[in-house]
């Protein structure tokens, strides 16, 4: 398992980066298109974590008390991962750019993979959601960074985010670690 997650850590941070500018001292001067599709890929990423979320959510409900609570967890995760979608796009709007939600290309553009594990264990689907934040966590800091002084409402969006995910992360790891008790 650890070889897989620095395969797709990698893949998620060359698909972070792929429109981001890798230039040193870059000047204060926005780059509105590549902003935008910057931000694009942010609403993918939460509308796929939406879906993800959802879908989990409702497999795990039934069954025991941990069952119950996961499902609670994973539906409120779901629901943030709506609000950030909303947020991400208004700020779109705002720079002049169309929010793109077309679902024919959302899971290429997000940050993470909408998968059905084979196993459906809810420790195992806990565990893929708790990877997949913490990738979130780690490429919407990048992004923050990236914009910097050259956009500080995109920037402070960005990092509301970030933190807003790094709390998923870990609830998402003290319901595990409860589990495992």
């Amino acid at each position: 398992m650890a070889d897989s997650f620095a395969v797709d850590v990698t893949r998620i941070s060359r698909e972070a980066h792929r429109t981001m500018a890798a230039e040193p001292g870059t000047a204060p001067r926005l780059d509105e298109e590549r902003a935008i599709s910057v931000l694009n890929d942010v609403v993918a990423t939460e509308v796929v974590g939406w879906l993800r979320y959802t879908r989990d959510a409702l497999a795990a409900g039934g069954g025991g008390k941990q069952a119950v609570r996961a499902a609670a967890l994973l539906n409120a995760h779901a629901e943030q991962g709506m609000r950030h979608a909303v947020a991400v796009a208004e700020r779109i709007a705002a720079l002049g750019g169309r929010p793109n939600f077309d679902p024919n290309t959302l899971a290429q553009r997000a940050h993470t993979d909408y998968s059905v594990p084979a196993d459906s264990a809810l420790t195992a689907t806990l565990a893929r959601n708790l990877r997949a934040e913490r990738i979130v966590v780690a490429t919407y800091r990048d992004i923050a960074e990236w914009f910097g002084e050259r956009d500080t409402e995109s920037r402070a969006l960005m990092e509301s985010l970030a933190a807003d995910v790094q709390r998923n992360a870990a609830a998402l790891e003290a319901l595990l670690g409860a589990r495992g008790e």
